[in-house]
């Protein structure tokens, strides 16, 4: 049974996102999303299980795909989930750069291959830093992510 493992931050998750874990789902028997804190993007907007309910209700269509969260190395998530593979979406040349420095580290840490999805022009502008930015301001987001996070980012700015 092939296994990947698409990890991120998902804060929150968006269209481009889910572009590339349905793409994935029809290539992988199974699909991991891991929901990670990550410390070098600052203080999330969503709490770790937030975003995991939020990826749970915009994938459960895909029934090969099972969501984590988790705070550790990608690297021992994927052992811990027997993957074979991660794969990480890519938006433009910029994201290259540095998904392809993690790419190499998690290779040479674990031996762990990164497969490089790209996502389509229509998602490629797509950033949860933006999303939230404009969300913020009282911006419409709905047709960049899945309707339960445009609910929740109404929520968590209805009082701003």
């Amino acid at each position: 049974m092939r296994i990947a493992l698409i990890p991120g931050s998902f804060d929150p998750v968006h269209n481009g996102h889910l572009e590339v874990i349905e793409r994935a789902s029809r290539l992988f028997d199974e699909v991991v999303v891991a929901a990670l804190r990550n410390p070098q993007k600052g203080e999330a907007l969503f709490e770790l299980g937030e975003r995991r309910e939020m990826l749970e209700e915009t994938l459960s269509h895909l029934a090969n795909v099972r969501i984590v969260s988790v705070a550790t190395l990608v690297v021992n998530v994927a052992h811990d989930v027997g993957a074979s593979v991660i794969v990480k979406g890519l938006r433009a040349v910029s994201d290259f750069e540095n998904e392809l420095q993690m790419a190499q580290m998690n290779k040479q840490l674990s031996g762990m291959e990164t497969l490089f999805l790209p996502t389509s022009s229509a998602h490629s502008f797509i950033a949860s830093r933006l999303l939230r930015e404009v969300a913020r301001f009282g911006g419409d987001v709905t047709s960049f992510v899945p309707k339960v996070v445009a609910v929740r980012l109404e929520e968590k700015f209805a009082g701003e």
